[in-house]
């Protein structure tokens, strides 16, 4: 079944008419096409490289070098994403297959065009010949990332060095390609009866596939595996599911993170770097291992004992259980008791039933109740676009436009839930840069919401989980750093900040999701139309504090991984996790799987900056509890104020100092400890 055309209620009413081309991306292209254009692009985007190269020292001017190749940043940004971003989302697996190879190729072109010693001799060159102040302060800072990133790629190095360099970077997006695709292409599922499955709801049961003696297909995609985990009351089930989805592509994957982990240490150390981990935070706001190690560790400390008491309760819980059932009580916590018993603790402790909540969240009412949300808060007025061209019959377009001026400043597309071959997380892309054309004229910023919730059936429409509505406002907030962002390069359009702060405007929009205004005006019962109960909404807003101990004792496992791997290269990765679970978390690692085989963050552009996640918390936590929190939720101005110091730079001033303006101070962390359920002592750090 189809999702409703229109999800946005009253303000979509009006379908914005045909305009003139903004939109310079296309989904129409075969495999053969795919393959031809790419030829094409390396070929005219190589031909302005070498122009800029082959100048005469004399004839270096900021038009010549500067901004031609900023221009050519922006077709070529357009045109690559038009080819590989099909890998994600195609339904055809022959276009995903070629989306793939080009990708490939066109990382290796990437990094040719890199390590181009003539272009970076050139920028060096106009650097030392313009006048200080000649340029406007965005070009001044695109000029000297130009430098920085060439120093980055040892340019300044001897030739055969950066030969080396040149084959290793080569060598490394085609295994992050390779891994994530693994990952993407895996269609493993398990047979389970009836009663295997028993706890999970009537509507989850009987939308599942049928093997062809009449089993229950469970895959490994998220619809599948969170529900299953958090909900089926047979234990085996639950192990035999968590097993398998933490052994996802475990061959094939661990032998290309272990050359992932070489290759890194490898390049960092031929261009002067002690580790991967300290080559990569030079350019975020943390800018040391030894800053983002402490950060962890004083975290790590504080959640200990919350972690604690979070066990004994889950093993009060869990002995109570098999008592119930007449199952053995082994008196230890496995990893698949873990979502289990933290949702029976938001059940029990709280009284928040989960499968009673999401028949609140029908995917149309909370569609409609977020996009309104973001259009008053940032001043913009969203337009659905019928008929337009887009890559599967479930993805709608929308335009959007700032609602004081009625100007056109971007789109979006939503493809929510899952099919077969698509990527298997939530995540937004970024498809055209906001920024400036060669003409001088504004290009609108296009992005794509890409989720997998659960689709609707013909007795239902898409309910969605509470945690499911948290990672729609996330992504979403992601959708809105793009087109909001004004920069006029786009190397700093929309997302391109320090990778430690690029979650925080996001992470921010989160919180809308646990106030009391924002949660009625997206929620209403699918049948009854009526509103969320008082009383369970009340539970819901408190149940945010449930198992917070745990659950973020596993996000610095999974950080201190990250680091560890990037920071000692003999490191293994399924023993470094399994040693962290334990002595982290407490709670152990299941024999024989390789979580780190599935961890598409670690070549996904995340190597050694998955701490970002908790260190952009501090300052998304610190803007909501110092402006929205105190001046209203809902507040157009403070929402405006957002819109104008933290979105619309997107990477052309730095993070700290859009902060600080919002702020209207340095950042601390007392809102980030206290939101984790923690006492804030006076001599807390003021920031990280």
């Amino acid at each position: 079944m189809k999702p409703p055309a229109a999800c946005a209620g009253d303000v979509l009413d009006a379908v914005s008419p045909r305009s003139p081309v903004v939109n310079y991306l296309r989904w129409d292209l075969s495999a053969l096409q795919i393959e031809a254009l790419t030829k094409e692009l390396i070929e005219q985007t190589k031909r302005v490289y070498d122009q800029v190269g082959a100048q005469e020292f004399e004839d270096v001017s900021y038009e010549s070098t500067l901004k031609a190749l900023a221009d050519v940043e922006v077709t070529y940004t357009v045109q690559r994403n038009i080819l590989d971003f099909p890998q994600h989302v195609s339904p055809s697996k022959d276009i995903r297959v070629a989306s793939t190879e080009a990708d490939k190729k066109l990382s290796e072109f990437d990094v040719e065009m890199s390590m181009r010693q003539d272009v970076y001799q050139r920028i060096v060159w106009l650097q030392e010949k313009l006048q200080k102040d000649s340029l406007r302060p965005e070009a001044a800072r695109y000029l000297e990332r130009l430098i920085k990133l060439g120093r980055r790629n040892g340019l300044h190095l001897p030739k055969e060095t950066q030969d080396k360099i040149k084959i290793i970077k080569k060598k490394l997006s085609l295994l992050c390609i390779d891994f994530n695709k693994n990952l993407n292409e895996d269609t493993t599922f398990l047979p389970f009866t009836h009663e295997e499955l028993g706890g999970l709801p009537e509507d989850f049961v009987n939308a599942l596939e049928k093997t062809e003696d009449g089993k229950l297909k469970v895959t490994l995609k998220y619809p599948h595996y969170f529900p299953l985990l958090k909900k089926c009351h047979v234990p085996e089930t639950r192990r035999k599911v968590e097993e398998a989805f933490n052994s996802r592509c475990k061959e094939e994957n661990c032998a290309i993170l272990k050359e992932l982990v070489a290759l890194r240490a490898q390049k960092c150390s031929l261009l002067g770097f002690s580790t991967h981990a300290d080559y990569v935070l030079e350019m975020n706001m943390a800018k040391t291992s030894q800053a983002v190690a402490a950060f962890l560790d004083e975290l790590a400390q504080k959640l200990k004992p919350l972690g604690e008491q979070e066990r004994a309760v889950i093993l009060e819980l869990k002995e109570a259980e098999c008592a119930r059932r007449g199952l053995p009580f082994d008196g230890r916590i496995h990893a698949w008791d873990m979502r289990y018993y933290m949702n029976q603790v938001e059940e029990t402790r709280y009284r928040v039933d989960q499968n009673l909540l999401k028949e609140y969240f029908p995917m149309q009412v909370v569609t409609r109740g977020l996009l309104g949300i973001y259009q008053e808060l940032l001043g913009l007025t969203f337009q659905l676009e019928e008929g337009a061209a887009v890559w599967h019959e479930d993805v709608r377009l929308y335009s959007v436009r700032d609602t004081a001026s009625g100007e056109l400043i971007g789109q979006f597309y939503l493809d929510l839930y899952p099919r077969e071959g698509k990527y298997g997380h939530a995540a937004c892309f970024g498809l055209q840069p906001g920024c400036l054309r060669q003409d001088g004229s504004r290009q609108i910023a296009v992005a794509a919401m890409v989720a997998n919730f659960t689709k609707p059936t013909p007795d239902a429409p898409s309910l969605l989980q509470h945690d499911e509505v948290e990672t729609y406002f996330h992504e979403f907030g992601h959708v809105m750093h793009q087109l909001c962002s004004q920069a006029e390069f786009a190397m700093f359009s929309g997302t391109h900040v320090e990778r430690d702060f690029v979650e925080a405007p996001s992470q921010m929009l989160e919180n809308w999701v646990w106030e009391k205004e924002p949660l009625l005006r997206m929620s209403q019962h699918y049948r009854s139309g009526r509103a969320v109960p008082q009383e369970l909404l009340d539970k819901l807003i408190q149940s945010r504090q449930a198992n917070t101990g745990l659950f973020n004792l596993r996000q610095i496992v999974l950080a201190k991984v990250d680091q560890a791997l990037h920071m000692h290269t003999a490191a293994d990765p399924a023993e470094e996790y399994a040693q962290l679970c334990q002595e982290i978390l407490g709670v152990p690692a299941t024999p024989g799987t390789n979580m780190p085989a599935t961890f598409g963050h670690l070549a996904g552009g995340y190597d050694a900056q998955y701490y970002g996640y908790l260190w952009s918390e501090v300052f998304s936590m610190d803007m909501f509890h110092t402006r929205f929190k105190q001046e209203g939720v809902l507040s157009p101005k403070v929402g405006m104020d957002y819109r104008a110091i933290i979105l619309r730079p997107g990477g052309s001033e730095d993070a700290s100092a859009m902060l600080k303006l919002f702020l209207g101070r340095e950042p601390r962390q007392d809102a980030f400890l206290l939101s984790k359920g923690l006492q804030v002592e006076a001599s807390d750090p003021a920031a990280c």
